[in-house]
């Protein structure tokens, strides 16, 4: 019996906390970033956590 592989693309972009939660950073924060106002860089800089059925799937991938 084959054993699953890790999802290297999404290992390197989410992580599990040790509470179970699926972690994130976001997105639009790489260039660009003088059009963007201050406030918007700063919510972006924080991370986040992925809800519901989509965490599951993430944590599936990733093998944890």
């Amino acid at each position: 019996m084959g054993k699953i592989k890790t999802h290297k693309a999404s290992a390197k972009r989410f992580s599990v906390t040790g509470t179970g939660l699926v972690k994130m950073n976001h997105s639009h924060h790489r260039h660009k970033l003088g059009i963007k106002d201050q406030k918007r860089k700063r919510h972006l800089r924080t991370a986040d956590y992925v809800q519901g059925k989509v965490a599951s799937n993430i944590r599936a991938l990733i093998n944890k």
